[in-house]
């Protein structure tokens, strides 16, 4: 498929939720709520679990499962309370030696008024800062949308991971049409510029591997997820947390390549 198309298998309104991949992933799960300055925000889903019995913190963008929900949770775009509770739950998760898992699909973060008004901006800055700086693993899963700020927010990782037709932009492919091209009809062509496909994300080094999509049995394709996750987290929950993040600032001056001389040039660690 093409990217548009991954696109549109992203945005299907069949494709599990990520309340379904929290069901489905943890066990003796405990949900915490509440950011601790405003409120509650249901398009972030958040607590504490056990992955292959190791205690984690789980936070997971839940678009919803029908209309009712969706239109609860804004369609998966979280509010400012969101990220700051999200926030939360990752510096306790440092403060008690838990590894972090965040599971992302988003269009992008809320866009409404009373979200500027309340610092959206903000949040996810300090959500990216804090994150490259946390002294306990992270693991990111890009499940669906990974939808500009408002992944990034969950996805300064130690490990990024791409669903098979997830997919992965600095802005949507509607704006970006709307932008350079005044139509917001050559969506199309946008997603095609942008590279936002999973094979895009591994071959950009933005993420580490693509994980394969079979809905038609959920439950082994989260065991298989499941495996990997537990993997990642053995590897990583043995550094210290020097090594840690030492590690996760070297991952990032790898990302993107470039073009030199009719010749492809990737970034290498100095």
């Amino acid at each position: 498929m093409n990217a548009f198309e991954r696109l549109k298998e992203a945005r299907h309104a069949g494709r599990p939720t990520g309340a379904a991949y929290v069901a489905a992933l943890f066990e003796n799960r405990l949900d915490l709520c509440g950011d601790r300055r405003f409120g509650e925000d249901p398009a972030i889903i958040s607590g504490i679990g056990t992955l292959s019995g190791r205690p984690v913190t789980y936070i997971a963008i839940d678009k919803g499962a029908d209309l009712d929900s969706r239109m609860r949770n804004h369609f998966g775009c979280p509010m400012p309370e969101g990220y700051r509770k999200a926030l939360r739950l990752m510096k306790q998760a440092e403060k008690f030696h838990r590894p972090v898992i965040c599971l992302v699909d988003t269009l992008g973060a809320y866009c409404g008024a009373e979200a500027e008004e309340r610092g959206q901006g903000e949040a996810i800055a300090e959500n990216i800062l804090e994150m490259m700086g946390l002294r306990t693993p992270v693991v990111s899963v890009v499940i669906g949308e990974g939808g500009s700020g408002g992944a990034l927010a969950l996805a300064a990782a130690d490990r990024v991971y791409m669903l098979e037709n997830a997919v992965y932009s600095v802005i949507s492919p509607e704006g970006c049409a709307s932008i350079l091209w005044k139509d917001s009809g050559r969506v199309a062509d946008a997603a095609q510029c942008l590279h936002i496909t999973a094979a895009d994300m591994v071959d950009l080094h933005v993420a580490e591997e693509i994980i394969p999509e079979n809905f038609a049995d959920f439950p082994q394709m989260c065991a298989a997820m499941t495996v990997q996750l537990t993997m990642d987290l053995d590897e990583l929950c043995a550094l210290s947390p020097e090594e840690l993040l030492e590690q996760r600032y070297r991952r990032y001056r790898r990302i993107g390549v470039y073009e030199e001389n009719g010749s492809i040039v990737r970034f290498t660690e100095h």
